[in-house]
């Protein structure tokens, strides 16, 4: 009815109450905003209000004229609505612009209201263009639409524009209490803050789900019921995943997702409210940004306690996990499998690194279930005691392979005290404690890394000069022996890429049965395929079944050399050569892949 009722646009209705008041109108005004946040109330509030014949000081209406009284009752002939969405042809157009020719029988101004106007035709948008260029001094235009983008720029530069702006939380539940105090209807307010929240700032889609609210409440609107009824995951579910996930409690996450799913609620519901709820900590972390948080001021009290006992560090790497879920939550075949990686890796961000001890890699998963793993030890403690307590032996002189072997399996009493953490000093009277496994020289073994080397390196120099015996002598030809060159190529290792690369495009030929030649055309080639040569013949014996062959590298010489062809430049040489095969790959249309 007037512009003080309008929630949500404080500055556009006062600019527009400026207007009328001023007596300076535009002849067209283009309202563009989200959904159900007033852009069509404002129209024609503004519509009745510069037809008023006698308006407030203030820019409203004074709703006892004549004009607006037939605004008020819907019978006034000043004010043509059209929806553009179904009425987007040519003629409709046409057919409205024939009226802008009658001046107004009551009032100063026919308006002219245009609703989702970028539904109209290219054919009504030409239409149109020419009474907007030149319309009557009694005509106003105000056209309203959800995408703005969609208009030509001919109709833009022609209109003010308006932008509307979403409504905000506060403003949506400050005025759900009016209407619900009007109304004489108890509430909660933060089930107001859910029905806010769910209309993602449209006032007309806030209404709705109040109205849909206040039927299943009847007439008391309740936090549980507003959820149970518009199936909405209570926030109670991402607060106690937070506080479990600094707790490390992962078995409590699991059997938390686990009701969630059962609810009907689906995985990337949850990551995605999760994720929503980690930003909101972080925004609740620094006062400047505490204002972004569009929630009940009980909820924000309840994020400010959470976030303060939240790191940054772990805000951060919880929200990219999350990310990364929701990216990937597609493509997964198993989605709440992903969904429970994803809580765990986020259940372990603030446990502490299991220490490298024991021959233990840092790196590696850390313990989730620390209680069950605790149990474990507990119970072993006693045994490993109980075998620890072995005499200990004192070495004189270099210890025999018996001393060692007797060492190794049953650690001394002063082993163990040089291996328990510094600081802690244990009495036998005391319960024994899991004792951390004691050192083991490699020297104790026998052997050392360096005569492991040594032998490996000798057996395989031994494997690289000494020819196969397995005594086989079947021949081979020139095809076979390609064939299986290739295949070796393709099976060489990542290290020798580049030689594997160059050996494909080399032919192998035999000289003389069985001994294949090989030829290189630079001395740096030659250098790297004589490193292998002892592997290449081994493996050539081995596949072509003959443990006589005899592999011959050496360097091409100057008339030997031939330009290295690809296996398409091959055939495509063999079609130029041949006209029959040339003629054969037309007809059959056969492509070398």
């Amino acid at each position: 009815m007037s512009f003080d009722t309008v929630v949500g646009q404080q500055t556009l209705t006062t600019t527009l109450k400026n207007a009328v008041k001023s007596g300076k109108l535009a002849h067209a005004y283009l309202f563009c905003g989200p959904r159900g946040v007033g852009k069509t109330t404002c129209a024609r509030i503004f519509a009745k209000v510069i037809n008023c014949e006698h308006p407030h000081d203030d820019g409203e209406a004074c709703n006892e004229c004549e004009s607006c009284r037939a605004f008020n009752e819907q019978r006034s002939y000043n004010i043509f609505e059209l929806d553009a969405a179904s009425n987007n042809g040519v003629d409709q157009i046409k057919a409205l612009m024939e009226q802008t020719r009658i001046p107004p029988q009551v009032g100063k101004y026919k308006v002219f209201i245009i609703d989702e106007v970028h539904m109209l035709s290219t054919q009504a948008f030409n239409a149109f263009l020419k009474t907007l260029e030149e319309p009557p001094a009694h005509v106003i235009f105000i056209l309203a639409t959800t995408e703005k983008h969609k208009i030509l720029p001919t109709i833009i530069s022609r209109c003010q524009i308006y932008d509307f702006e979403r409504m905000t939380v506060p403003n949506i539940v400050d005025h759900l209490k009016m209407v619900a105090q009007k109304e004489g209807i108890t509430y909660e307010e933060e089930a107001l803050g859910v029905i806010a929240e769910k209309a993602d700032g449209g006032m007309r889609d806030a209404l709705s789900i109040f109205d849909q609210a206040v039927s299943f409440c009847q007439g008391n609107i309740t936090y549980q019921k507003v959820i149970e009824d518009l199936n909405v995951l209570d926030s109670d579910n991402y607060f106690n995943i937070i506080d479990l996930s600094l707790q490390n409690k992962v078995a409590d996450i699991m059997v938390l997702v686990n009701n969630v799913v059962n609810k009907g609620f689906d995985g990337s519901h949850l990551i995605s409210g999760l994720a929503m709820h980690v930003r909101n900590l972080l925004m609740a972390k620094d006062p400047q940004t505490l204002p972004l948080l569009e929630v009940s001021q009980r909820q924000r009290d309840r994020y400010q306690q959470q976030a303060a006992q939240c790191a940054p560090a772990f805000l951060f790497k919880a929200l990219r996990l999350m990310n990364d879920c929701d990216i990937n939550y597609r493509q997964s075949s198993n989605k709440r499998l992903l969904v429970e990686l994803t809580l765990i890796q986020v259940a372990q961000i603030t446990q502490e690194d299991d220490s490298p001890a024991a021959g233990r890699s840092p790196k590696r998963l850390k313990t989730l279930f620390k209680q069950l793993i605790g149990q474990i030890q507990h119970q072993a403690a006693p045994q490993v005691a109980a075998a620890g307590q072995t005499p200990a032996q004192t070495p004189a002189t270099t210890p025999t392979a018996a001393q060692h072997a007797a060492t190794s399996q049953a650690p001394t009493t002063a082993q163990q005290q040089a291996t328990a953490p510094s600081g802690i000093a244990q009495s036998p009277a005391e319960t024994p404690q899991p004792p951390v496994r004691p050192a083991i020289k490699l020297s104790q073994l026998g052997s050392t890394f360096g005569n492991l080397l040594r032998k490996d390196r000798h057996k395989t120099e031994e494997q690289t000069t000494t020819p196969d015996g397995d005594g086989q002598h079947e021949s081979f030809d020139e095809d076979q022996l390609r064939r299986q060159w290739t295949a070796m190529c393709n099976r060489m290792p990542q290290s020798l890429i580049g030689v594997a690369t160059r050996l494909k495009n080399m032919t192998p030929r035999i000289t003389q049965m069985p001994q294949v030649e090989l030829l290189v055309d630079n001395d740096i080639l030659l250098g790297e395929v004589n490193k292998i040569k002892g592997r290449i013949r081994s493996t050539l014996a081995l596949s072509l079944h003959n443990s006589d062959i005899e592999l011959v590298v050496r360097l091409a010489n100057t008339d030997e050399l031939k330009p290295i062809l690809s296996k398409r430049e091959e055939f495509e040489l063999m079609q130029k050569n041949n006209p029959a095969l040339e003629k054969l790959t037309s007809l059959l249309q056969l492509e070398l892949v």
